[in-house]
């Protein structure tokens, strides 16, 4: 912890009164166009409050609002996340910070730890913790997705067929299948073929599913479950999530699958399919979504970044890469039952 200079004092006092005695800083930026620090205060009385800054395309005072608007309407429905704090004057100014002019907005200092401050044995976070929390996480999001939420129009950060912020030049689905492309396009001539039929089978059923996507239903969801967001109280009980910043509209189908990921396909199909089972407790899914299910799984999944990342650890061993590629045109052909779990 630090003193506050008098840049920190003054933010601080935009938006509490008092006397600020310590600031910690956490730098999250990633790169020179996302600027992005926390300061943890500490004030006079004892009382801690968070102020965020950020200089990048996607935080602004709209963005925000909604943010602010999607956090009561879990709270309304039992679940706790960490408010956000207009400034006195009932908005989110620009100011001055670190050579960065800065959209600053103040939060509540959070009840409850992430589940990634629970460590195991090993340091890392405590994944059974997190196993028994899924099916909580994920019933919370199912009520919200019942909700069909539209305060805004603004995507998620997960958005399908859509840009995030203005310096996304595809929706990032297209972005890993592009990445994925390329590499597979420098493999040994003996694949070539099969490289360009997954990748036909793939376009092609990307178009079908943008005929349709459209029209399913969407709601506002937090659009960032990892487990340094979701918390947890001293018992170890999903109580809550924080952090909106990729919070927006989207479909709530391309969510579940999206927040469910895994190298082994097998796996990943049995985790999507626990989730449509857990999600149906409350939420009811259309005709129309049962029968876009198996569309939006082909998209997202075979040629997802995690699949990229497996196919270069493959190296050059050709029995192996082959295996793989067999198994990446399987699933974007094989007849998966997602309508039973829905």
């Amino acid at each position: 912890m630090n003193r506050p200079d008098s840049n920190t004092i003054k933010i601080f006092r935009a938006f509490f009164d008092g006397t600020p005695v310590s600031v910690h800083t956490i730098n999250t930026s990633r790169g020179e166009d996302d600027f992005r620090e926390t300061l943890l205060i500490g004030t006079e009385t004892g009382v801690k409050v968070v102020i965020k800054l950020s200089d990048n395309d996607f935080t602004d005072p709209e963005r925000i609002g909604m943010w602010q608007k999607t956090i009561e309407e879990y709270l309304a429905l039992g679940y706790y996340c960490p408010k956000i704090i207009c400034d006195k004057n009932g908005g989110f100014p620009i100011v001055s910070y670190k050579g960065h002019n800065c959209t600053v907005y103040a939060e509540e200092y959070s009840l409850f730890s992430p589940i990634e401050d629970r460590s195991d044995n090993a340091g890392s976070y405590d994944r059974d913790c997190y196993d028994r929390c899924i099916p909580d996480i994920w019933r919370m999001t199912a009520k919200i997705a019942s909700l069909h939420l539209d305060h805004t129009d603004i995507h998620s950060g997960y958005c399908l067929f859509d840009t995030f912020c203005p310096s996304d030049k595809t929706d990032e689905v297209l972005e890993n299948a592009l990445n994925w492309k390329q590499y597979a396009e420098t493999l040994p001539c003996i694949f070539a073929d099969q490289v360009q039929r997954i990748w036909k089978l793939w376009t092609e059923n990307r178009s079908k599913l943008e005929s349709v996507y459209h029209e399913l239903p969407t709601s506002v969801f937090q659009a960032d479950l990892n487990p340094s967001n979701l918390l947890i109280d001293k018992d170890g009980r999903f109580v809550g999530v924080c952090d909106f910043n990729l919070c927006g509209k989207d479909v709530f189908l391309n969510y579940l699958m999206r927040e469910n990921f895994d190298t082994d396909f097998e796996r990943e199909i049995g985790m999507i399919c626990e989730m449509l089972k857990v999600s149906r407790e409350h939420y009811h899914f259309s005709e129309r979504e049962k029968g876009s299910a198996l569309m939006i799984y082909r998209c997202l999944k075979p040629l997802w970044y995690n699949k990229l990342i497996h196919l270069k650890e493959l190296g050059s061993d050709q029995k192996a890469i082959r295996a793989f590629l067999d198994k990446t045109e399987h699933f974007l052909t094989r007849y998966i039952d997602f309508k039973t779990y829905m």
